[in-house]
C-alpha cells in the first residue's frame, strides 16, 4: 500500500496517508461550504486506509469547529495552512485530508467533485464521516517547558 506524505507549509503538521488506491484513483471532494471554498481545499479519504497526523507544536495548532461542531479542522497557526479535519467516534479517530498539502499533489490532478453537506443533521454527518473518512492516529509532540 503506498503512503502519501505531506505537511503544512512550515512543517508543524505532517501527514502520512496509507491507501491501497493509486493517487489518481482517489475521489477528490470540493466542499461547497465557505470555509473549504476560501481555503481552496480539495479533500479525500479512504475508509480502508490509515492516516497518521503528527503535530510538532500543539501551541501552533488551531482546532477550528464551526457549523454543527462535529469535527476539528486542523489549521497551522504559524503558516495558516488547513491540513484536514478529524473526528473522534467511540474512541477512534477518523480524518479527511486536504490533498493540496500532500507532496504528491501533482499526481492528484483529477477534478474534485463539488459536494454540499448543509442538509445533514449532526447524527447523519457523524455517521457519514465514520463510514467514509480514513481511520487515523494523531500524535502530538510534548511541549517544552516555557
Amino acid at each position: 500500500m503506498p503512503t502519501l506524505r505531506g505537511n503544512c507549509h512550515c512543517g508543524n503538521i505532517e501527514v502520512a496517508f496509507t491507501t491501497a488506491l493509486a493517487p489518481e484513483q482517489l475521489r477528490l471532494r470540493a466542499c461547497a461550504c465557505s470555509f473549504c471554498r476560501r481555503h481552496g481545499a480539495r479533500t479525500t479519504s479512504d475508509p480502508k486506509g490509515h492516516v497518521e497526523i503528527i503535530v510538532h507544536s500543539e501551541r501552533e495548532l488551531s482546532r477550528h469547529r464551526f457549523g454543527l461542531r462535529t469535527a476539528d479542522f486542523l489549521i497551522c497557526r504559524r503558516c495558516g495552512v488547513y491540513v484536514g479535519a478529524v473526528i473522534a467516534i467511540g474512541g477512534n479517530w477518523y480524518a479527511t485530508l486536504n490533498v493540496n498539502t500532500l507532496d504528491s499533489e501533482q499526481s492528484l490532478g483529477q477534478e474534485a467533485m463539488t459536494v454540499s453537506y448543509e442538509e445533514e443533521s449532526a447524527s447523519q454527518r457523524v455517521l457519514r464521516r465514520q463510514s467514509h473518512w480514513t481511520p487515523a492516529t494523531i500524535n502530538v509532540a510534548s511541549l517544552p517547558p516555557s
